[in-house]
């Protein structure tokens, strides 16, 4: 394993530190900085960008990041056994790494992370990962303050995040938001022997850039329709809808889609139909 840094290896930065990851933070460690280095590149050239760590760890892809360039970094970190490794590499890294002791899911990072757009790179949490993204994806301002989301996931998260009508096996809400408002692909696979402890599952890399102009459409809305139409994916559009309309043949008809498909046939732009059909149903 390569050196990026004159920073002790990340196993021995955790032996120092008594870290076991634990199962109940979805916590699995990277110590291969040569991976850490490609999931950093994956973003794109970080030379002055400043970008959003969720879920450090003992700092793995941090010190790959800020050695890729970045001129700062946010890191939120909920397990503050991890703060005394991370304040080691903000002191190796003077003034470009700023830790946040947090829970992701309650913190708004924007104000930590200033003017200009930002990306996000992480490897994220097993148990709040779909969470974290779903917030982002679903902002009410868009273009969102992020220019581009490089996130690692359990190979069958990503499969649902780039899925489309025609991967009817994953294809479901994560798909129709992230095919929504992003252009999103796969870019590569991660092995469980990668990680401490190994997971039982492969991990995916995913690159989401935002749309420009996405379809318009009530977020909420777009919401509400593929929760409906996913909850009985089997079953066809006139049937699963009869939860959020009382008439969901003229929603449908509205919508200028058939009403005896089934929610895994429908592609985003027909999602986004239905929403506005709903919304003027509903007015």
């Amino acid at each position: 394993m390569s050196q990026i840094d004159e920073l002790p290896p990340l196993r021995e930065v955790v032996r120092a530190h008594g870290l076991l990851p634990r199962k109940t933070l979805g916590q699995n460690f990277l110590f291969d900085l040569n991976l850490t280095s490609r999931v950093a590149r994956a973003a794109g050239s970080l030379e002055g960008m400043s970008v959003l760590e969720v879920g450090p760890g003992p700092g793995g892809l941090t010190r790959a990041i800020l050695a890729a360039g970045a001129k700062r970094v946010v890191a939120i970190e909920r397990d503050r056994r991890c703060l005394p490794p991370l304040a080691q590499i903000a002191q190796h890294y003077r003034g470009r790494l700023e830790v946040v002791e947090a829970d992701a899911l309650e913190l708004d990072p924007r104000p930590l992370i200033g003017e200009g757009p930002a990306r996000i790179i992480s490897n994220l949490p097993y148990n709040v990962g779909t969470g974290l993204l779903i917030g982002w994806l679903t902002a009410e301002a868009w273009p969102p303050w992020w220019d581009s989301l490089t996130l690692m996931f359990q190979r069958e998260v990503a499969e649902r995040i780039v899925a489309d009508e025609r991967d009817r096996a994953d294809y479901g809400r994560l798909g129709v938001l992230a095919g929504w408002r992003t252009h999103a692909r796969l870019l590569f696979d991660v092995p469980p022997a990668a990680f401490v402890p190994p997971p039982k599952v492969t991990s995916s890399v995913v690159l989401l850039r935002p749309r420009e102009n996405p379809l318009p459409c009530r977020v909420e809305a777009l919401e509400t329709v593929t929760r409906a139409a996913f909850g009985q994916r089997r079953k066809m559009l006139r049937q699963s809808l009869k939860s959020i309309a009382s008439d969901p043949g003229a929603m449908i008809a509205a919508a200028g889609v058939s009403a005896t498909i089934r929610a895994e046939e429908v592609p985003v732009a027909g999602f986004v139909a239905l929403a506005n059909a709903y919304d003027a149903l509903k007015r």
